[in-house]
């Protein structure tokens, strides 16, 4: 099994995470394994949803138009921003 040891933790998480851990009835280092255990496995979960949920949108939008009609159409309806044009041309 594999060793990892995490530097510079800041007082505060890991307080926070000695209270979580004695809480649970759990070591700080068992603590932490869970919650990345937990956090990958809902980050995996969340990421098949979304990719579900875009693939569901595939070919549900029908629009008689070509590809650059629709372009023309969107670049046109657009407004130029002045907002902030005094503070910073930076973005112009």
């Amino acid at each position: 099994m594999a060793n990892l040891q995490v530097r510079d933790i800041d007082d505060r998480l890991y307080e926070a995470l000695k209270r979580r851990a004695e809480m649970e009835h759990r070591s700080v280092s068992q603590e932490v394994v869970l919650l990345i255990e937990n956090y990958l496995a809902h980050d995996n979960k969340e990421s098949e949803r979304k990719t579900l949920d875009f693939l569901e949108l595939s070919g549900s939008w029908v629009d008689e138009r070509s590809a650059d009609k629709i372009a023309k159409d969107i670049r046109s309806s657009r407004t130029k921003n002045t907002l902030g044009k005094d503070a910073d041309e930076l973005f112009d």
